[in-house]
């Protein structure tokens, strides 16, 4: 793994920052892509400015996230290990309360969307370096649960994993679907955290790792991790 480039986006808190300082002790180079620009320079600082870049991206918009893969490539000259992690939710519900329609749509081209361009921009370089593509899917993308838009944009994220599998079988990319249970992160910042036991961001990371770190041969398709305890 000595100097191969891991692209992280949602880096700059949470399980893609305990990601990239697992990365980074691994021997990779880090490409650290998130919105908030203090925080992923902060992160760059700790990490070091010779194995690590800081892209300030918005999964959102397709032409911020093509000015971070030529960032990465123009920096790197290569991309290793792509992980669409950025994500988000506020908790929106289907029925009652007031209408939240641009929360809804920002939910969608964050979560789905974002992770759909992450995908198509990097995986023709993935390719070429028979390299590993991760994303952050959820264990609401199999169960339903009362952040239901939150909990659909997941279950689409479970179909996409797949079909990118299915896409890249005989072209030498891995793919695998990450599902965290509750995780201690500032996802929770926005909407009420059920009363369950929790993970550490870096429970999450390092399992990313155990899969990136497998023979070629070996692809680890998906991780459904949970707390112990808790119940659904």
């Amino acid at each position: 793994m000595n100097r191969n480039v891991f692209l992280i986006t949602g880096a700059s808190t949470g399980i893609g920052e305990a990601t990239a300082r697992r990365a980074v002790e691994a021997g990779f180079n880090v490409v650290l892509a998130a919105r908030s620009t203090a925080k992923l320079q902060q992160l760059q600082s700790e990490l070091g400015s010779a194995r690590s870049l800081a892209v300030t991206c918005d999964v959102s918009h397709w032409q911020s996230q093509q000015k971070m893969l030529q960032e990465t490539l123009e920096r790197f000259g290569r991309l290793d290990v792509v992980f669409a992690n950025a994500g988000f939710s506020k908790g929106s519900t289907f029925f009652g309360g007031e209408d939240k329609a641009e929360e809804w749509k920002e939910m969608v081209l964050v979560n789905v969307f974002g992770a759909a361009a992450t995908a198509r921009l990097t995986l023709p370089e993935l390719v070429k370096t028979g390299g590993h593509f991760l994303v952050t899917g959820s264990v609401v993308g199999r169960t339903t649960s009362i952040r239901n838009l939150y909990s659909a944009t997941k279950w689409a994220v479970t179909g996409m994993a797949q079909a990118i599998r299915n896409e890249m079988a005989g072209r030498g990319v891995r793919v695998t679907l990450v599902e965290p249970g509750v995780v201690d992160t500032p996802f929770w910042d926005n909407i009420q955290k059920p009363d369950t036991p929790e993970l550490q961001p870096d429970d999450i990371a390092r399992a990313v790792i155990y899969a990136v770190s497998q023979p070629p041969h070996v692809d680890v398709n998906e991780i459904l991790i949970r707390p112990t305890g808790q119940p659904n």
